[in-house]
């Protein structure tokens, strides 16, 4: 329990006023070394606290102070972990789900919002956050008409700052490019990461798609749009340098899926992939129970497993320790690192997130594509 809690627990009386006088001027939840203790207030049967930290149970319960409507939950968190959340209330037989009306702070996605909060030692990189001396580069909104979808495909292209048609450039292909800018920041940390030598002056293209549990579940239509269509029109279109080691591919959860496996079906195409919570379901007995929308994934996946082969010169994967997707992803780590390829593999007190996504982001990239400053002091 909250030791500010316990203190009130230990009154021995407990009305209206104080509770106010407690509540008044504290900011929720409240963060202690070790714990996060959520607070509700209101009229309920019940109140549980509805998150998503797999390995935990998904609802649990708050303790009602006697008497009173003043609801707590204290949970053990480690330091640097970020938690999002709502409060399930149940009233008169119905329940509901609500963000925190004590919280003003939340995460967007594109379901739509939770309520978020961070343990301590946890805060939200600056190099996210806009920067005023940092030059901003512009998006240019295309449509490439495609042979191999038989339909137009929206792309946005990220140019930086300083953009010149007689330099060349290095070509990163987002998947879910769109919901990186947005939920992720993508463009803002481009900026700043630049800014900040950190990765080159780099072109940045932005590729979504309307079937994307479809097109991204390891679809070998999708692997010929990205690298026989959407590259070379890039390529005859802006400066990039048209070689394999200066493209990079990434993308998260079935993103990573698809980048993973086109870049396994045209290997030596791109040499550094970004792959953050891929869904890399497999099985290696029996039958996986993730659903008809993985069967191609697992299926290629297993086949990955067996002959991973040299798909990229340099990988780095990412995963949140409080997602489902964990095991998968650990599991791939050792699978890559037993090839020629250089690998990276990073985990965060976080969960399935764009947030958590886009916390990664910095070490990656200036990793996958290191910039002058790290050129030259390291």
């Amino acid at each position: 329990m909250s030791l500010a809690v316990q203190e009130l627990e230990n009154l021995s009386s407990i009305d209206a006023e104080t509770i106010d006088a407690f509540m008044e001027g504290r900011t929720f939840p409240i963060v202690e070394k070790g714990s996060i203790t959520f607070v509700y207030r209101g009229e309920a049967e019940e109140v549980v606290l509805q998150h998503f930290i797999f390995g935990l149970p998904t609802s649990q319960p708050f303790h009602r102070l006697k008497g009173t409507d003043f609801w707590y939950l204290t949970v053990d968190v480690p330091r640097k972990s970020r938690i999002e959340y709502k409060i399930g209330l149940s009233e008169r037989g119905r329940r509901r789900l609500i963000r925190d009306p004590l919280n003003p702070n939340e995460a967007r996605d594109p379901f739509g919002a939770n309520s978020v909060c961070a343990s301590e030692g946890y805060e939200t990189p600056a190099w996210t956050k806009n920067d005023p001396e940092a030059r901003a580069g512009s998006i240019d909104e295309l449509v490439l008409g495609s042979d191999v979808f038989g339909e137009p495909r929206p792309i946005q292209v990220y140019l930086p700052a300083r953009f010149r048609r007689g330099r060349k450039y290095p070509l990163l292909v987002v998947h879910d490019g769109a919901e990186y800018m947005r939920y992720a920041e993508l463009k803002t940390v481009l900026d700043n990461l630049i800014h900040r030598l950190e990765i080159p002056s780099l072109i940045a293209v932005m590729t979504e798609s309307p079937r994307r549990l479809e097109e991204y579940a390891a679809n070998e239509t999708h692997a010929r749009f990205i690298v026989e269509e959407l590259v070379p029109m890039i390529e005859e279109r802006f400066p990039t340098y048209r070689k394999p080691e200066y493209r990079g591919m990434m993308g998260a959860s079935f993103g990573a899926v698809a980048t993973l496996h086109a870049a396994w079906k045209y290997p030596g195409f791109f040499s550094r992939l970004l792959l953050q919570s891929g869904s890399f379901a497999f099985t290696d007995i029996g039958r996986h129970e993730k659903g008809p929308a993985f069967d191609p994934v697992v299926d290629f996946v297993n086949e990955f497993r067996k002959n991973p082969g040299r798909p990229a010169e340099k990988i780095f994967v990412t995963c949140g320790i409080y997602e489902s997707l964990i095991y998968e992803n650990r599991s791939l780590v050792p699978l890559l690192q037993a090839t020629p390829m250089s690998i990276r593999y990073a985990e965060s007190r976080d969960g399935h997130t764009w947030d958590n996504w886009r916390d990664g982001l910095r070490e990656s990239l200036s990793w996958l594509f290191p910039g002058p400053l790290w050129m030259v002091y390291e």
